[in-house]
């Protein structure tokens, strides 16, 4: 009797709480304010999870920071931003490549060079810490400014185009994870293991697509995760038939089921502060497309269910902000890389239409949960590459389209040569930086300079130098 109960409440509840327009025809999902029900939410939430989790890993990795740390922290900081947002932007803090180079450039540094890993770490931290009071200072005179000030620096075509060039330059490593085999595979199987893997990633693209194309109601709201069981599905199956593991249950070896991750704290360092505060500067432009993108989608769901009081979310872009930079001083305070909301899950969100802050708060308690256990980080870690991989050709693309989507919504005027002027000269910088540099770091004038980075500068100068005089 209980399962039949919840059965049909989970297939026929009304997802919103608030009155529809007479007429208006009932729409599956989730708007900001509204809460799913326990068990849904747990499913929404692991979706989260999942398509958050390998950047933030790579990151970690990466830079040589603690995985279980930074793990914990994506999930602390993304508490501390929804609380500081007031619950009005649902989007969710993880590690950011932008600051790859910066943290690198620290940890590898000749100064540093007798020190221990945990000290490094310490001292990358205090750059990170004090990155955030850049986003936090930028938040705040956007927030005293008002939209004006907002649409001068920062219009259509500037985020419109950074949308575009953070989802194109991911390309590379869609297509690299699709691919990837497992490192036990000898030489003279390689080829083979490269095949199966891109068959794991072809099933689990396709799979994904299908399942956000042709589900109805309230499993529409849940392609990625299933999705994602398909290509894991897939990935066992040709493991028993090849013999090459593509899932592989013991990535970290421990005897303990409890690990609780490793936190450090930060140490003053100027040099810190020089290599890794300036980056926060990079991270705007992005995460101002994150919002705007966010605010269209919102809105575009609540009009189809009929809510007329608008979700201001674009109005909320000073407070984002300031979100951001209190997500960087707490990863950075506990050991964690600096970071910004993450557009993996702004694409998720849009293809499922759940935009729940609840889900996102879910998410983040389960993230820290997760770190703190071996066996469910092993489980996170036994998904193939090439599964991630599927996931993120599709995922990776979305967050480019969301660009072209801003565009639209803000009604560009493409035949404007400042507007084309802007446009070319980001994604050109943007993308041509990213794969002509190693790390994406274009050399010039004796300095290497972070190619999203610099495309956001270049547009933004290029646009307010343009706007002394408007296209007639």
């Amino acid at each position: 009797m209980t399962t039949n109960k919840w059965k049909n409440s989970f297939m026929n509840k009304n997802l919103s709480n608030k009155p529809k327009k007479d007429g208006a025809n009932k729409v599956t999902g989730y708007l900001p304010d509204e809460k799913p029900e326990f068990i849904e939410l747990i499913l929404f939430a692991l979706q989260q999870i999942i398509v958050m989790f390998p950047a933030t890993v790579l990151v970690a990795l990466i830079t040589g920071f603690h995985v279980s740390t930074t793990i914990f922290a994506s999930g602390l900081a993304t508490l501390g931003f929804i609380l500081i947002t007031r619950k009005k932007i649902p989007l969710y803090y993880g590690s950011s490549f932008s600051y790859i180079a910066a943290i690198a450039s620290i940890m590898s540094a000749d100064t540093f060079s007798g020190y221990s890993l945990n000290d490094k770490i310490s001292i990358a931290q205090f750059g990170i810490v004090m990155s955030g009071f850049v986003s936090i200072f930028a938040g705040i005179i956007i927030q005293k400014s008002g939209k004006k000030l907002i649409d001068k620096v920062l219009p259509p075509t500037i985020t419109g185009s950074i949308a575009i060039i953070i989802g194109l330059s991911l390309a590379g490593n869609a297509m690299g994870n699709a691919a990837a085999i497992p490192p036990t595979v000898s030489k003279a199987s390689q080829q083979i293991a490269t095949n199966y893997a891109w068959l794991i990633a072809i099933i689990t693209l396709f799979s994904t697509i299908l399942y956000s194309v042709y589900l109805k109601g309230k499993l529409s709201q849940l392609p990625i995760l299933f999705g994602l069981l398909t290509g894991y599905f897939a990935a066992l199956v040709i493991g028993l038939i090849s013999g090459i593991s593509f899932v592989n249950f013991h990535t970290i070896q421990s005897s303990s089921i409890l690990n609780l991750p490793i936190f450090t704290f930060p140490k003053p360092s100027w040099e810190a502060v020089i290599a890794i505060m300036p980056i926060a500067i990079a991270t705007i432009p992005e995460s101002t497309a994150h919002v705007y993108q966010l605010d269209t989608y919102v809105n575009n769901l609540a009009k189809k269910k009929g809510i007329n009081n608008r979700y201001d979310i674009a109005g909320n872009l000073g407070l984002n902000l300031v979100g951001d930079g209190i997500g960087d001083m707490i990863s950075g305070m506990i050991g964690g890389p600096a970071g910004t909301n993450y557009g993996e899950n702004l694409s998720t969100m849009a293809i499922s239409k759940n935009f729940s802050v609840p889900v996102l708060i879910a998410a983040s308690i389960l993230t820290m949960i997760i770190a703190c256990f071996t066996p469910l980080i092993n489980l996170i870690y036994s998904i193939p590459t090439a599964v991630i991989g599927g996931l993120s050709i599709y995922l990776y693309g979305v967050i480019a389209a969301q660009g072209i989507t801003i565009m639209l919504d803000k009604k560009v005027d493409l035949f404007s040569s400042k507007n084309l002027a802007v446009i070319a000269v980001i994604l050109i910088i943007g993308l041509g930086g990213t794969y002509s540099f190693e790390g994406g770091m274009i050399p010039m004038f004796g300095v290497e300079l972070p190619s999203l980075a610099t495309a956001a500068v270049v547009g933004i100068l290029l646009n307010l130098m343009l706007s002394f005089r408007e296209d007639k």
